[in-house]
């Protein structure tokens, strides 16, 4: 999505996450995002999946003209992540988690290949077991994408959490729980039209 993003003049910053140190949680994921926007201004966050309990510690502390969560989770006040899954009534499946059909099942052949090859850094959990900081979603307009395809997070399911937590409807695209990967056109029209509507 960065050379979609970047093709129709946006400035684009993706900040790479400590998400495998075990000794760093939500705090530091912060840290690493505000060091990554450094001096920049008229800033729209975009967060996808765990994202979602880092994206509104960002717009808690530096000024952003919107946030826009793609497949995300959507943290309560205190809630840890590990809570999260039974507090939002997640349905849990018994079948084996398998990455690829979970995950990349749209995902084109060549960029699915490409993303093993880098390699898949691991997703500590030290950051799902603190209670997420903020009394209150911070006060910055907030956007949903859904995803009707997705196979992590049930389409119903999160309309229904989206609407519970935020109060919003959730606007939706085709794609898996990846669109940055599978649709990224899609995506970038999305956030597109999010950005002429603030304007």
């Amino acid at each position: 999505m960065i050379p979609l993003l970047r093709a129709r003049g946006h400035t684009v910053v993706a900040p790479d996450l400590p998400c495998d140190d075990d000794s760093v949680g939500l705090t530091q994921y912060t840290d690493v995002v505000l060091k990554a926007i450094g001096y920049l201004t008229d800033l729209i966050v975009v967060a996808q999946s765990l994202g979602g309990f880092t994206a509104p510690l960002v717009c808690a502390r530096v000024p952003v003209e919107l946030l826009v969560l793609v497949a995300a989770m959507v943290p309560a006040p205190g809630e840890s992540g590990d809570d999260w899954w039974t507090n939002t009534g997640f349905p849990r499946s018994d079948r084996p988690f398998d990455i690829k059909e979970i995950f990349f099942h749209d995902v084109p052949p060549d960029v699915t290949a490409e993303a093993f090859r880098r390699g898949e850094k691991e997703q500590s959990g030290t950051p799902m077991k603190e209670p997420w900081p903020l009394k209150q979603w911070p006060d910055v307009p907030t956007r949903f994408v859904l995803c009707r395809q997705d196979r992590f997070f049930p389409p119903e399911f999160l309309r229904r959490v989206v609407q519970e937590r935020l109060g919003i409807t959730p606007d939706e695209i085709d794609g898996g729980h990846l669109p940055a990967l599978s649709h990224p056109d899609a995506l970038v029209n999305r956030l597109e039209a999010y950005r002429l509507e603030i304007m």
